[in-house]
C-alpha cells in the first residue's frame, strides 16, 4: 500500500524528515495500526523516494512485499512514540536540512 495523498494535514510535534522510527501511527482513512521502521526510504520497484516505511502492526515485517511506503502528511494518530535519544535527535536534524 502506497498513502496516498489525501489533503489532510495534522499537526505533529516534529516535521518532516523527524523520526517516527519505533513508532506505532495510524492513517485518517485506515484503521490498521502500522509500526515505521525506517525513513527517507525509496521503494525498490518505482524508485519514489517516500519519508517513512512502516509494517503492519502487531503482525511485524514479514517480507518487502509488505512494506507500506508513506508521507509525514498521511499520518493522522501517533498512537505509540518510539525511543528517542541524543543520537535519534542529531539524526533527525540532520535530516530537516
Amino acid at each position: 500500500m502506497k498513502a496516498g495523498s489525501s489533503g489532510f494535514k495534522i499537526s505533529l510535534p516534529w516535521g518532516p524528515g523527524a523520526s517516527l522510527v519505533g513508532s506505532v501511527v495510524r492513517f485518517k482513512s485506515w484503521e490498521q495500526l502500522v509500526m515505521i521502521y525506517g525513513r527517507k526510504q525509496m521503494d525498490s520497484k518505482t524508485k519514489e523516494e517516500w519519508d517513512y516505511v512502516a509494517c503492519y502492526y502487531p503482525i511485524g515485517n514479514i517480507s518487502t512485499e509488505y512494506n507500506l511506503f508513506f508521507n509525514h502528511e498521511h499520518v493522522s494518530e501517533i498512537v505509540f512514540t518510539g525511543y528517542i535519544n541524543d543520537e535519534e535527535i542529531k539524526l533527525s536534524e540532520d535530516l530537516k536540512r
